[in-house]
C-alpha cells in the first residue's frame, strides 16, 4: 500500500481496447498513463482488482457511449465508485489539436479528481431493456413514416396523386390497389414498396403488442399508469417518458427538468448586456418530442372526456385530483400565452405536475 490511499481512474472506452489512466489522490497527485486494456470482462477485472489491492478507494469514470453500461456495472459489482460521464459537458481547452486515446484517459482522470465532470442516469438492467423495446418501437415508426413517404414521393413523380381525403385510410388503399403501371419495372418498384410498407406496419403492430405485454410486469408500470391521468398523455407518451426520464424526483425542481430537456432559452450575456436566444433543445429529444405533443391537448377547454373518465375510475383519487389541477391551469396557461401572440404550447409546464406521482 502506497501514501496514496484513494485514486481516480479513467477508461477511455473503444470497441476493442479501453485506454486507462490514474490520478492519485491530493493536489499533487501523480497522474500518469497506465496502459490498454482488452474490452473484455475478464481482463477489465484483473486491471480493477490489481488498482483495487494498492488503493482504499477507487473513482472509476469513463464517457458515455456505445459501449454501453457493462463497464459501470461491472465496476459497482466490485464496490467501487463509478461515474458515467455526459460527453457534451466535459471542460475542453480551445488550443487543444491533439486527440489520441492517451491523452484523452489522462485528461479524463484529471478533471474527474479535481470534480469537474457531469455523471449521466445510469438505468437498471431492467430499466434500460424497457427502454430498449420502447427505443426500437420508435425507430419502427420512423422506419413506416419514411417508406409511405417514399411510395408517396414516386406515385407524385409519376402524376399519380390521391384526392379523395386523407392518405393510409381505407379508401387511399382501395385506390392504391387499383393503380397500375405500364412499364414492368415501375410496376415492380411500385409493388415492393408496397410490400415494404406491409412488412413495416406489420412490424410496428408486433412492437406494440409486446410492449403493452412487458410494461405490466416493469416495476414503474404504476407510475406509468399515473401519467395516463394527464390529459394528453397517452399509454406511449407515458410509457416513453418513464422509460427516458427513470424516477423525476432525481430532480430537485422542474426547472432542472426542463433543461435536461432542453425546454429552457439558451443565453449568452456578458456585463450588462443580456442575450437570450431560442431553447436550446439539448438533452433528450424523445422524451421533449412526446411532451411537446402531449402539450397540444391543452389548447383546448378543459374537460375529461369519455376514453379518459374510464382510465381515471382504476386510479388512485390523489392521481385524479393532480391531473384534473394540472389539465384546468395548463389550458388556461395556454391561453393566456396565446393572448400573447405565443404561437406554440408551453410544453415545459406540463412535466411539473407530474413530480407527485411516482411515489404513488
Amino acid at each position: 500500500m502506497t501514501e496514496y490511499s484513494e485514486a481516480f481512474v479513467a477508461f477511455d472506452v473503444a470497441k476493442k481496447k479501453h485506454a486507462v489512466a490514474i490520478a492519485e489522490g491530493g493536489r499533487t497527485g501523480e497522474v500518469r498513463f497506465v496502459g490498454e486494456v482488452e474490452n473484455k470482462p475478464a481482463a477489465i477485472a484483473r486491471i480493477i482488482k490489481k488498482l483495487g489491492r494498492r488503493y482504499d478507494r477507487l473513482h472509476v469514470c469513463f464517457e458515455a457511449g456505445p459501449t454501453g453500461y457493462g463497464l459501470y456495472r461491472q465496476v459497482s459489482d466490485f464496490g467501487h465508485d463509478c461515474m458515467v460521464v455526459a460527453p457534451a459537458l466535459i471542460p475542453k481547452r480551445a488550443g487543444e489539436r491533439v486527440k489520441t486515446n492517451r491523452r484523452d484517459a489522462v485528461i479524463l482522470a484529471r478533471l474527474h479528481r479535481a470534480g469537474e465532470l457531469t455523471g449521466v442516469w445510469v438505468p437498471d438492467v431492467v430499466h434500460e431493456a424497457v427502454r430498449d423495446l420502447v427505443r426500437a418501437r420508435e425507430a419502427g415508426a420512423d422506419d413506416l413514416r419514411r417508406k409511405r413517404q417514399q411510395l408517396l414521393s414516386f406515385l407524385l413523380r409519376h402524376g399519380r396523386i390521391y384526392e379523395g381525403g386523407g392518405h393510409w385510410t381505407l379508401a387511399h388503399r382501395r385506390w392504391l390497389a387499383r393503380e397500375s403501371f405500364e412499364h414492368a419495372a415501375q410496376q415492380i418498384v411500385f409493388q415492393e414498396k408496397i410490400d415494404a410498407i406491409e412488412d413495416a406496419a406489420r412490424r410496428l403492430h408486433r412492437l406494440d403488442e409486446q410492449l403493452r405485454a412487458i410494461v405490466p410486469t416493469w416495476s414503474m408500470a404504476p407510475v406509468v399508469e399515473a401519467y395516463q391521468a394527464m390529459r394528453g398523455a397517452s399509454f406511449l407518451v407515458a410509457v416513453t417518458f418513464a422509460a427516458e426520464i427513470g424516477d423525476v424526483r432525481r430532480f430537485d425542481t422542474p426547472p432542472q427538468l426542463m433543461a435536461f430537456l432542453g425546454l429552457v432559452p439558451g443565453e449568452r450575456s456578458t456585463g450588462d448586456t443580456v442575450r437570450r436566444s431560442g431553447l436550446t433543445l439539448a438533452g433528450n429529444r424523445r422524451a421533449r418530442r412526446v411532451l411537446v405533443e402531449a402539450a397540444w391537448t391543452y389548447r383546448y377547454p378543459a374537460r375529461v372526456s369519455e376514453t379518459l373518465r374510464v382510465w381515471l375510475e382504476g386510479l388512485p383519487k390523489a392521481v385524479r385530483d393532480i391531473a384534473w389541477k394540472a389539465q384546468v391551469r395548463l389550458c388556461a396557461r395556454y391561453r393566456r400565452g396565446w393572448g400573447h401572440r405565443w404561437g406554440t404550447p408551453v410544453a415545459s409546464y406540463v412535466a411539473e405536475p407530474m413530480r407527485p406521482t411516482p411515489a404513488l
